[in-house]
């Protein structure tokens, strides 16, 4: 893999759909309604729309970065910070900037900032991520 400080990560690009919303919600034990109910999103005042969850928002971050390096184990480090909320019919892009590179005993690991940015380019969702991007085979591990 080709790779230097500046490289742009594939975009992953996600219509957010209210089904795994529910489902999410039933699988973290979520009470919180406005994930799936239009009348309690509307009571609060946040329009007629679901409310994404933060985990699936996050996976959409993971699941590019994944692609990009060949696997969720390469996921080394991922940190985010939330600064809005993604809504039912949303279009997301989760992307990503190679910002440094070094060697580990594991093998190359590229920093990354990374965001998730609904259509339009208002970022909902900002960070870092570390990643092997080159693993180093058994007979390597002993490289300075």
């Amino acid at each position: 893999m080709n790779i230097a400080v500046g490289t742009s990560l594939p975009v992953h690009e996600v219509q957010v759909d209210v089904r795994p919303m529910k489902t999410m919600a039933a699988l973290l034990g979520d009470p919180n309604p406005i994930h799936w109910d239009t009348d309690a999103v509307a009571a609060l005042g946040m329009g007629d729309r679901p409310v994404n969850q933060g985990p699936l928002n996050m996976g959409y971050l993971m699941t590019m970065l994944a692609g990009w390096a060949g696997g969720r184990d390469r996921i080394l480090d991922f940190q985010v910070r939330f600064l809005g909320n993604v809504l039912a019919g949303d279009r997301v892009q989760a992307e990503g900037t190679v910002t440094g590179l070094r060697v580990t005993e594991a093998g190359r690991v590229a920093e990354c900032e990374i965001a998730l940015k609904v259509s339009g380019g208002t970022a909902v969702l900002s960070g870092t991520a570390s990643v092997l991007v080159e693993p180093f085979g058994l007979d390597e591990r002993t490289r300075p």
